[in-house]
């Protein structure tokens, strides 16, 4: 993926008003994802350990596999409807991910509110460029 071209095409999107500059995205990405891996990494070692079921883990899993789609089918792609499908699952596992583990490890679930509201905020923002873009 052309990381050049995949800006040039981000930028000339019509994007909502409050879209934020593409230079917030890396800051709040990078202490997300070091949230989820110290979290799902709990949960995935907790699982091996077998103190926690596969069916508290499976969300944490389709989470990040979601996730990491996301890039490429939004830049690689370009396709907006995709990607807006893409991050309803992050959110839709998300929710789920943390449903599974609230009553079992709650400082999990609460480590991922930073996460859960930025996935919120972020498919409200999808959403609203690819009915810009349509």
């Amino acid at each position: 993926m052309d990381s050049t071209r995949s800006a040039a095409w981000y930028a000339q999107l019509a994007k909502p008003f409050f879209a934020p500059p593409a230079y917030v995205f890396g800051p709040v990405w990078s202490v997300l994802y070091l949230i989820i891996a110290v979290s799902f990494g709990y949960v995935l070692l907790q699982t091996l350990k077998r103190r926690l079921p596969f069916s508290v883990l499976l969300p944490f899993i389709l989470n990040l596999v979601f996730n990491l789609a996301y890039t490429p089918i939004q830049f690689g792609l370009k396709n907006n409807a995709l990607a807006s499908v893409d991050i309803l699952l992050v959110l839709g596992t998300l929710l789920w991910a943390l449903g599974a583990i609230w009553r079992r490890v709650r400082w999990v679930a609460l480590a991922n509110m930073p996460y859960l509201l930025w996935v919120a905020f972020a498919t409200v923002l999808q959403l609203s460029i690819t009915w810009l873009n349509r």
